[in-house]
């Protein structure tokens, strides 16, 4: 038969029976199934190291050095339960929210202006390069002098912390924006503060959350620390100045217990704070994997 002839075999259509009789659901066994939850690994995982810490603890047999994870424990739901700690906690994250605040709204006007002039530019890269390698501590005296004891001065000492790691992030994400999709803004009419903020912000949201979890660690850090060095704001103390406290008096459980709360805290908004903003935006976004 010739080829150019060849006969058309007919179309036909199967009609494939429902999947019903398999559930998806325990396609894989029940550890395998757990072990895709990260919160269970993660649990696993600070369960791992509260073992290692009471086995070294007992081992240690010196309380005043290294109490043990079960005494801390203690220590820390008996601050809780009296209000001490939570009192404590409370007035450091008040202060906490106002420098991180101000340091976000500092990095964005920063950033926005050296998006727009190369003056904005050249003023972001020389701040940057002066201010962002001083430690925010280091500024703590110069702070006291010009706010005095109080809340003030720790404000100013939190903005220096969150103002450059943000903005040098925020900076690098609007320069990684695609050319393309500045264009797109550029043609339908943007400009100045609109461009920025439907155009840069959500293409370089990425970035910015990244300089956001960078500044919230610096911030809580330096507080900390900054209520360490100098103690009590307006005669209230903070979470740093609980620590201080009770390192003076020798009650190392307690001691041990703030540490406990400041890694707690850190914990809570990174997971309940920063993952679910990421997830809500980014990743459904489909700007990360």
């Amino acid at each position: 038969m010739n080829a150019l002839h060849a006969p058309i075999r007919p179309e036909y259509e199967h009609q494939l029976e429902p999947l019903t009789h398999v559930s998806l659901e325990h396609s894989l066994p029940l550890a395998a199934r757990l072990w895709e939850q990260a919160w269970l690994r993660k649990t696993l995982l600070l369960a791992v190291l509260a073992l290692a810490w009471e086995i070294i603890a007992r081992q240690q047999d010196n309380e005043l050095l290294l109490p043990t994870f079960l005494a801390t424990a203690s220590a820390l739901l008996d601050g809780v339960a009296s209000g001490e700690l939570l009192e404590r906690t409370a007035l450091s994250l008040e202060v906490l929210l106002q420098g991180y605040l101000g340091g976000v709204l500092a990095a964005f006007v920063l950033t926005a202006l050296a998006v727009s002039s190369r003056l904005g530019r050249d003023l972001l890269s020389t701040l940057t390069t002066m201010f962002n390698p001083l430690p925010a501590i280091a500024l703590l005296p110069i702070a006291l002098l010009w706010f005095g004891i109080g809340h003030g001065s720790l404000v100013f000492v939190l903005l220096h912390s969150v103002l450059w790691p943000l903005a040098l992030n925020t900076y690098a994400g609007f320069q990684g924006v695609p050319q393309t999709l500045q264009m797109a803004g550029r043609n339908y009419g943007l400009s100045g503060i609109r461009y920025v903020l439907q155009i840069l912000v959500p293409a370089a949201l990425p970035s910015i959350l990244s300089g956001l979890k960078i500044g919230w660690a610096f911030a809580w850090r330096t507080l900390i620390a900054a209520e360490l060095v100098f103690g009590a704001s307006s005669g209230k103390g903070g979470l740093g100045w609980y620590i201080f406290q009770n390192r003076n008096e020798l009650f190392t459980d307690r001691v041990f217990a703030g540490l406990a709360l400041v890694v707690i805290i850190g914990l809570i908004v990174e997971n309940l704070g920063f993952n679910t903003l990421e997830r809500v935006t980014v990743r459904r976004w489909g700007l990360l994997r």
